[in-house]
């Protein structure tokens, strides 16, 4: 599918807070009077090729996802961020929040139409399909209520494959470097570890490199704690931009 054909279009435009160049690619229905449509956006790095992608399939429901997302894009040269356009509980006769029950569809069946993590028939799905065709790693950020897992500050998993394996050790030491209580999926037990998540499974096929980041509210909370956060997961895309796809 070419985004073209389904009424998306490319700004340019130059980031106030470190001067680069990104291209924003985005749904062109709203532009014209009408309702967007809720396929969401895409933002590539100019100067560049691109090398790996930062992914945020529920955006306002997982608090504070979509800031990170952005910082973790300015972190290093080459990436590519991919960000669902709709609340996770659209359509699904839910309202908006964030709780444990709806952060655990990780770990057990599809959320609802607006569900990214759990959908290939959408615009999300198809343009990170491309990204792992081109053997992109990327990393997808989510978020649970700190409730969900008491005394846990971050779960990182490598979904269904193992090649993200020392990446992952990576983003757990920087993150516990930092006072964050880490959950390793790949050598422990784990709850919300994405197990399930569609772009992890797609991963897994191409043979491209797939973290899958849980994050709780209080990680996710305030400028400082994103910062730090971002910092820890640069540590990891700092590398995929010197590497080759």
């Amino acid at each position: 599918m070419r985004l073209a054909e389904v009424d998306y279009r490319i700004d340019v435009f130059t980031d106030a807070a470190g001067g680069r160049r990104f291209a924003e690619v985005s749904d062109g229905a709203g532009r014209s009077g009408s309702a967007t449509r809720g396929w969401g956006r895409v933002y590539v790095a100019l100067g560049a090729p691109p090398r790996w992608s930062v992914q945020v399939p529920h955006p306002v429901a997982d608090q504070g996802t979509e800031r990170l997302g952005a910082r973790v894009l300015r972190g290093a040269p080459g990436g590519v961020m991919v960000m669902a356009g709709a609340h996770r509980t659209a359509g699904a006769g839910a309202g908006p929040g964030e709780g444990g029950a709806g952060d655990e569809a990780d770990d057990g069946d599809a959320g609802g139409p607006a569900d990214m993590a759990h959908r290939t028939d959408s615009v999300f799905h198809a343009v990170i399909t491309e990204l792992a065709r081109r053997g992109l790693p990327g990393v997808q950020l989510h978020g649970f209520a700190d409730d969900s897992i008491p005394g846990t500050g971050s779960v990182v998993s490598t979904g269904r494959g193992s090649l993200a394996v020392e990446d992952a050790e990576r983003l757990a030491g920087k993150l516990a470097g930092q006072g964050v209580e880490v959950c390793r999926a790949w050598s422990d037990t784990c709850r919300l570890a994405g197990r399930t998540n569609e772009q992890g499974r797609l991963a897994a096929e191409h043979g491209t490199r797939f973290l899958h980041v849980e994050l709780s509210r209080t990680t996710r909370s305030g400028s400082r704690r994103l910062d730090e956060t971002a910092r820890a997961i640069t540590y990891v895309t700092e590398r995929w931009s010197r590497a080759a796809p």
